[in-house]
């Protein structure tokens, strides 16, 4: 083989082996070495029982893969200036200004203080906002108060999200932690007031059709829905290894991505393809046809985080070597998870296994699709990428 061509015999063996073993159903990739697509393959399945193999023109739930849309529509808006990463939310959203904060330990909604300071466009792209999400807390306080009142409802628009968030209190003071949350949705009702526009509207006229994008939005047509991948949950949620897929379409809400629903969300909202994300992908590093300006995607791909400071998950715990920068999480030290030159990685992924990252110091981007629920940062995820990082540096 050519020693420039990157080999990824042993990437594609290991995914194989994890589609054996009823891990993940199947699973697209593209590697980029610089701007250049490197590998891109499929393995396994897009609908097991029908055996309907994996291609590249098929179609995934974004999930959290959505996050990413949204802080590029948003660092539009700021290099237009029409929005600073430090203005207060209540310049966009005054129902979401004078917060109150849950005292520490506190047993009800109502054992609240003053917010020290406001929540900023900053705090809501690093998710140190003081938000949360109301998903992976159960058994808290917040996790109660969101589930009650249905701040997730696909049923209502965004703007019924911000008037259910304003009666609710904050974690903690916003820029003292870190706190996966509906931040982002948050930012695309932003997107909304600032463009006078909705969400969908605005991805479409800046982000899709500038890059080509045609089959990703907020639902599957009709005429499209035979190309959407069939979705799985394991076998065991505290075993991702554990063998056994079930079929699970329905998840997480009844004909969720089959037609339009009012929620446009921002946080987890989109369907997209392997070729759409990797468009995005690419346009999010400098050249040419970059849709933001180097200064910006730098800005981006800079930990935000207090020095120390890690993200964590209330399920997981904190991250070892994780902070975050504008948008996605940033690799400061790698773990032996990661690739090993993998130091400055900025990259994110969705609730079913769908994966996208870029790494300066490596020469490297890509993107990687699967649809197994819970599949975010599952350990084949960590194989395939220490495996890639491998070929593309070989």
């Amino acid at each position: 083989m050519d020693a420039r061509t990157p080999d990824f015999s042993a990437a594609r063996t290991a995914m194989q082996r994890y589609v054996d073993q009823e891990i993940i159903p199947g699973v697209s990739w593209a590697v980029l070495r610089g701007r250049e697509v490197v590998d891109q393959q499929c393995v396994g399945f897009a609908d097991r029982e029908a055996k309907t193999v994996l291609r590249p023109d098929h179609i995934f739930r974004a999930f959290s893969n959505t996050k990413i849309f949204v802080t590029s529509a948003i660092m539009l808006l700021v290099e237009e200036g029409r929005i600073g990463l430090d203005d207060p939310i209540e310049k966009f959203l005054p129902q979401l200004g004078n917060r109150k904060v849950l005292k520490q330990g506190a047993s009800s909604l109502a054992d609240v203080e003053p917010a020290k300071s406001s929540i900023t466009i900053r705090h809501l792209l690093t998710h140190t906002s003081g938000l949360s999400y109301g998903i992976f807390d159960p058994g808290t306080v917040l996790f109660k108060g969101y589930n009650d009142a249905r701040v997730l409802n696909p049923l209502t628009p965004l703007t019924d999200m911000i008037d259910k968030l304003a009666d609710l209190p904050l974690s903690y003071h916003p820029g003292t932690s870190w706190e996966y949350s509906v931040a982002t949705d948050v930012l695309g009702r932003v997107v909304e007031v600032v463009a006078g526009k909705p969400l969908d509207v605005v991805f479409k006229a800046r982000i899709f059709d500038p890059l080509g994008m045609t089959d990703t939005g907020f639902f599957v047509p009709e005429a499209k829905q035979g190309r959407l991948v069939a979705h799985y949950t394991g076998a065991d949620v505290l075993d991702p290894m554990k063998p056994g897929l079930t079929r699970a379409d329905d998840l997480p809400f009844p004909q969720a991505y089959r037609h339009p629903f009012p929620r446009l969300s921002g946080g987890g909202g989109l369907v997209s393809t392997l070729p759409d994300m990797l468009a995005l992908v690419k346009a999010l590093l400098p050249g040419p046809d970059a849709l933001l300006k180097p200064e910006t995607l730098q800005q981006m791909l800079t930990n935000q985080l207090p020095a120390g400071q890690t993200i964590r998950f209330a399920n997981l715990g904190p991250m070892p070597g994780k902070g975050f920068g504008l948008g996605g999480a940033l690799t400061f030290a790698p773990t032996p998870f990661d690739p090993p030159n993998s130091t400055g990685e900025f990259q994110w992924g969705g609730l079913a296994g769908t994966h996208w990252w870029i790494c300066p110091e490596a020469n490297t981007a890509g993107v990687l699709m699967a649809q197994r629920h819970l599949g975010f940062w599952n350990p084949f995820f960590f194989e395939f990428k220490r495996l890639a990082y491998q070929a593309v540096g070989a």
